[in-house]
């Protein structure tokens, strides 16, 4: 993973951001980075760094963490697919709070909501107090998927988007954005610069489920895809640097 960029290749300071409330949508595996299970610190600190950075330019944040660094619930073998995913679900809370205390480690205000009541830990997700949250201009950590089996976090990210009137839904991967194939096996595969959303459904890209797909494009919010390994590229996209595939 590229963990560093040189200062002259980090956006200039001063611009005013294109888009001032954004859900970032982080898959868990990438918070293991390089190591088989869990999650790297070092990779867990750098996101909060970025995120950090996004606040200081006054941009609401709101974030939804896969859980696919400690288990997926659909994987889960022989097991009965709505209680899988239920555990798949409390499994995203480990990551949430781990990204808060990262954050709050820096000085960043940051609130946990959970779709699945645990008081102890988080506080029940409620969309106008999520808005309030954010208006304060505190990071909104969006735990538990939507509640409901049978629903991925890519869904539950698009859902979460949409409720709090997001002006973009940013999905971070390990790649530079939407290819016609996969580019770790087709060397010619191209990438796309922007794609409308019925492209990514006809094609079936697969960026997204189809269900966090459609949710948006009923709701004509876009997605960025792009890739998170550049240090510096979630500021880039805020501040509506070309980078990625713009899905809209």
């Amino acid at each position: 993973m590229n963990l560093s960029a040189a200062p002259s290749e980090l956006p200039t300071p001063g611009s005013d951001p294109k888009y001032r409330r954004v859900l970032l949508k982080i898959s868990g595996e990438y918070l293991k980075g390089d190591t088989p299970f869990g999650i790297d610190p070092k990779i867990l600190g750098r996101l909060a760094e970025e995120t950090r950075e996004l606040v200081e330019l006054g941009v609401e944040v709101g974030l939804v963490i896969g859980a696919g660094n400690i288990l997926r619930g659909g994987e889960v073998k022989g097991m009965n697919r709505a209680a899988a995913d239920y555990i798949g679900m409390v499994a995203t809370m480990i990551n949430a709070l781990m990204m808060r205390e990262a954050l709050e480690r820096i000085g960043v205000r940051t609130r946990v909501m959970s779709a699945i009541e645990m008081r102890e830990v988080a506080e029940p997700y409620i969309r106008l107090r999520a808005i309030r949250h954010l208006e304060r201009g505190e990071v909104v950590i969006f735990g538990c998927g939507t509640g409901n089996p049978f629903f991925t976090t890519d869904t539950a990210a698009a859902l979460r988007a949409n409720e709090v009137g997001a002006d973009i839904l940013m999905k971070a991967t390990k790649v530079d954005g939407i290819y016609s194939a996969d580019p770790v096996k087709d060397p010619g595969a191209r990438l796309y610069e922007t794609l409308t959303f019925q492209e990514v459904l006809a094609s079936d890209l697969r960026v997204m489920d189809a269900a966090a797909v459609s949710l948006c494009r009923d709701n004509e919010l876009p997605i960025l895809v792009f890739n998170l390994d550049r240090r510096g590229n979630v500021r880039r996209a805020v501040m509506g640097e070309k980078l990625g595939t713009l899905v809209q």
